[in-house]
């Protein structure tokens, strides 16, 4: 009956199992079927309560869970049953949790904050009891690697809850598994749109403060992976999926510098420029569309971030300006319709790209905003700063921009101030110099604050504007004569405006006057500035008053410690003495230090962007906390040193002065000589190479001589055999123009001679202006060596003329030989031959002999001139310490030489081609070929028969 009852519902409530009984139940199945189909049942039911039942499914069938995904990994099903079960133990649903909000009491004392922490506290227990086991998780990556949706998708969910429940471990574990980050990286690749997308909310997680697994992710191309996406879902104007792409990329991005780099060299720069190509109609403009645009310049901001390398920050703004992505984002910044956080964020993000980079500077100073007429957009944007009806976070961001503008940016900070000269100032159109003076004396002291700290920036480590802005006059009201900058906002000072007001005008005078000993000579030059000063110092006032003391002890520092003394009534010596009297030493020093102890001060100290709560937490600057830091202690110093330590000081620094001017003069010689050094390395190069090749045309040029030579004894051996058998005939037979042609050789080869002593009497010509330049020059030893080197070359040359001389020798004595054959010829032709025709040809023999006699006289004179010369060049080797010529007359020399070289070998290869014509057309004439003397000879009997012919006739 009980069973019908229970059936039919008849039994009672009480009787039914509670849950806690059911899940047992259900655990014990899972432990001990042996069928699949039952495990498979018992874990979806557990499935089922797992959200109800949240903490009693986890303590009592986790392990039985865990062991399924290790024991029954065939089938997917159970397996995902398996894996949604464990997501639901570890992490909660969110939107189950509001469906049962309004079904608890409303007396609940615990409020929704505490609830939630309550649960992230279970999740993060379940997830430290599942993480105990690295092999769990291991397991968990090798289930991502299953294509089947069902245990895929689960998989993905589970790790990141994980992720977000036990972070650090999880890293920990997933690095150190074989190829664990590559399989999660492959779930970008998924062509279902969810596991892909709940992969990036996956790598989100694990890329959250953990450099090595950033630079993992990096190098899987997961840069080309996720901008492939963003374009795929059509870049600002997509989806969440755009914005998980974003998260993901500024988690890789930020604070990496190895990925930052990667990310620049991968050209991954380039393709963040169609991002910001904002249609001219900008009326709609969607939540997701705003939030998509926030996070793309949050992305540039990290590339170009001040707390990066300077460097890898440069690189990146010559990569932006390069691309046009600054070009685009000024477009934005000059467009209508664009909403204020967008617009304010864009105007950070262009600071940031333009910050300490010349170029980008200067195409910002040159960009105008689209108005009627048009103005520079930095006109544009000091507009918006003075202007107290703005927001005050666009505000701080243009001040942030102006700061930008001029950081590193001497030129545009003499721009700044040339609108404030007189000689400058244009009355038709509005400058920025007359809106930073109008936002100085406004009645708006955040106002007045950003002004001072903006002209502060354009005075910030540039002494020449310092002393072109005291130059600015102002006129005050109409009648009265004008007064200085400098001495308006003293006077400002002395009305006892706001605090922020004063704060602003004294950090402006504290940059104006450090380091420029005439802006505190025309600070001291009127009486009432140093009593005013006294006076702040020395009172008692409250908490607010503090930090304005504080920086009136500062400007009274920076009076003492850049005073020049040359106004005797405010000399430093006096000025301390001062401070004695009417301060104290102690409470001086007491007073400069309430700066730094101020709450704000470290909070600007921190990075050079504004980020300020409310307008009145604006009391410091970056730059201006960084001055703070570098003159406290030196005026500390200052302030307590006597007169003759100062003094003392002064000459040790007078002496260092001279030192370093010592120093930087022998700096100054030894990069000279240096330089001299380089350039004679230099062109002692360009020497030896010309010599090498000059070396090689000479060595050509005598293995050419010595084959003419080697041809000269061959054809001379074979005349010589001939010549005692065919004497007679080969006289007879020769015609007269042969012979005629042979003379002029010979006497072209007289002129060569001649010329050939010409040259040499040039080359001791040159020889003796090498000595004598030798004995002024300053570096010997290379010079000498270079000499000897350019004297061998032409002692080289000389050979060849004594070569040529030898062989002219020869030919004379050749010469001779056939004069002594003519002469027995002319001795069997006597009898035939009259007394006359004898006696002149014994004259034109004499005449022959004569000219012989004089040749042996001039190669005589040569050899002797030879030895001389080589006297000559052993004392100016022995005698001449320093032998250095001039560069460009060495190569001149040289040039000349190798150009005589080449006539000689001209001359040489003229008389090889000639001989070799002549001897040719004897062949053709069917004559026996000899010497040219022979010929001369006989050619001179010739002429005398065909006379004594014509006389017998």
């Amino acid at each position: 009956m009980n069973f019908f009852r229970g059936v039919m519902g008849g039994q009672q409530a009480g009787a039914q199992p509670s849950g806690v009984e059911t899940i047992q139940k259900l655990c014990d199945r899972v432990a001990s079927s042996t069928l699949l189909e039952d495990r498979r049942d018992a874990v979806r039911a557990l499935k089922s309560l797992s959200k109800k039942y949240r903490v009693e499914v986890g303590t009592q069938a986790m392990d039985h869970l865990i062991r399924i995904l290790q024991t029954d990994s065939s089938d997917s099903e159970i397996l995902g049953y398996a894996l949604d079960t464990l997501y639901n133990i570890i992490c909660s649903d969110e939107e189950e949790e509001q469906d049962a909000a309004p079904v608890k009491s409303k007396n609940v004392a615990a409020p929704e904050d505490a609830q939630r922490r309550q649960e992230d506290d279970i999740g993060a227990q379940f997830s430290e009891r599942f993480i105990q086991e690295p092999e769990n998780v291991t397991l968990l990556l090798t289930m991502l690697e299953e294509f089947d949706f069902h245990v895929r998708w689960p998989g993905v969910k589970l790790l990141t809850a994980l992720l977000k429940c036990q972070c650090a471990q999880v890293q920990g574990i997933i690095l150190v598994s074989p190829m664990g980050v590559s399989r999660l990286m492959d779930l970008l690749a998924d062509s279902r749109e969810v596991i892909r997308n709940d992969g990036l909310l996956l790598l989100q997680q694990l890329t959250k403060g953990n450099a090595a697994i950033q630079k993992i992710v990096a190098f899987e191309n997961a840069f080309e992976r996720l901008l492939d996406i963003i374009t795929e879902e059509g870049t600002s104007d997509g989806g969440i999926v755009v914005e998980d792409c974003l998260l993901l990329l500024l988690n890789l991005l930020k604070n990496n510098s190895s990925n930052q780099n990667f990310f620049k060299e991968g050209s991954y720069i380039q393709r963040m420029k169609p991002w910001f190509e904002v249609g001219d109609d900008n009326s709609g403009w969607s939540a997701q569309k705003v939030t998509n645009l926030h996070l793309m310049l949050q992305l540039v901001r990290v590339m170009v971030s001040p707390v990066n390398s300077p460097g890898a920050t440069a690189s990146c703004q010559k990569a932006m300006f390069q691309c046009g992505l600054l070009q685009q984002l000024c477009t934005i910044l000059m467009a209508t319709g664009v909403p204020a956080d967008i617009l304010t964020e864009t105007i950070n993000t262009v600071s940031e790209v333009i910050r300490g980079s010349q170029v980008n500077q200067d195409y910002f100073a040159s960009v105008n905003a689209p108005s009627n007429p048009p103005r520079p957009a930095i006109v544009v944007l000091l507009m918006s700063m003075v202007n107290e009806r703005q927001p005050f976070v666009l505000r701080c961001a243009v001040l942030y921009c102006f700061q930008c503008f001029l950081y590193k940016n001497q030129k545009g900070q003499g721009e700044i101030v040339a609108t404030l000269l007189p000689s400058t100032i244009d009355a038709n159109s509005i400058s920025a110099g007359q809106l930073l003076c109008g936002g100085l004396f406004s009645a708006d002291s955040l106002s007045n604050w950003c002004a001072a700290v903006a002209l502060g920036h354009a005075l910030q480590d540039n002494l020449t504007q310092k002393e072109q802005l005291l130059r600015v006059q102002l006129a005050t009201s109409l009648g009265k004569p004008p007064v200085s900058l400098l001495q308006q906002c003293t006077n400002i000072l002395s009305q006892g405006s706001k605090v922020q007001t004063r704060v602003g005008l004294l950090m402006l005078l504290c940059t104006w006057m450090s380091n420029c000993p005439i802006a505190v000579t025309h600070f001291l030059h009127n009486q009432d500035n140093v009593p005013f000063l006294t006076a702040q110092i020395s009172e008692n006032l409250g908490e607010d008053e503090r930090l304005v003391q504080g920086l009136c002890a500062l400007l009274l520092g920076i009076c003492i410690y850049y005073n020049d003394n040359s106004l005797e009534n405010y000399t430093k010596e006096k000025l301390k003495q001062l401070i004695e009297k009417r301060i104290g030493k102690e409470n001086f020093v007491e007073k400069l230090g309430f700066i730094t102890k101020h709450e704000l001060y470290s909070r600007a100290a921190q990075k050079p962007q504004p980020a300020f709560s409310t307008p009145e937490h604006m009391l410091f600057d970056h730059e201006f906390t960084k001055l703070v830091k570098e003159l406290e202690g030196v005026i500390t110093k200052a302030v307590h040193k006597s007169s003759e330590e100062e003094k003392k000081e002064e000459e040790v620094k007078k002496t260092l002065e001279q030192h370093d001017s010592i120093v930087t003069q022998y700096k100054e010689l030894i990069r000279e000589q240096d330089a001299q050094i380089n350039e004679l390395k230099e062109q002692m190069c360009t020497l030896t190479s010309q010599k090498e090749q000059m070396q090689n045309t000479i060595t050509q040029q005598l293995s050419q001589i010595q084959q003419h030579k080697d041809q000269y004894n061959i054809l001379k051996l074979k005349l010589g055999k001939d010549s005692g058998q065919s004497d007679c005939g080969q006289v007879n037979g020769l015609q007269l123009e042969e012979l005629t042609l042979l003379r002029e050789e010979l006497e072209e080869l007289r002129k060569q001679h001649t010329l050939l002593n010409t040259q040499l009497a040039e080359k001791d010509t040159l020889i003796a202006s090498l000595k004598a330049e030798g004995v002024q020059s300053s570096d010997g030893l290379t010079a000498a060596a270079e000499n000897i080197e350019l004297l061998k070359e032409l002692e080289s040359l000389r050979g060849q003329v004594q070569t040529q001389a030898a062989e002219i020798s020869q030919l004379q004595r050749e010469r001779q030989e056939v004069q002594t054959r003519t002469e027995a010829l002319a001795a069997v032709g006597g009898e035939a031959a009259d007394l006359a025709k004898v006696t002149e040809l014994e004259n034109r023999l004499s005449a022959q002999t004569a000219e012989t006699n004089r040749l042996q006289e001039e190669v005589r004179s040569l050899t002797e001139s030879r030895a001389a010369m080589e006297k000559e060049l052993a004392a100016a080797t022995s005698t001449a310490t320093i032998l250095q010529t001039e560069k460009s007359k060495l190569q001149q020399e040289v040039a000349e030489s190798k150009k005589e070289q080449d006539d000689l070998l001209m001359l040489l290869a003229d008389q090889d081609q000639k001989i070799l014509s002549l001897k040719q057309r004897l062949k053709d004439l069917g004559e026996t070929i000899e010497d040219e003397d022979d010929l001369d000879a006989r050619d001179q009997f010739d002429d005398d028969d065909d006379e004594e012919e014509e006389d017998d006739e």
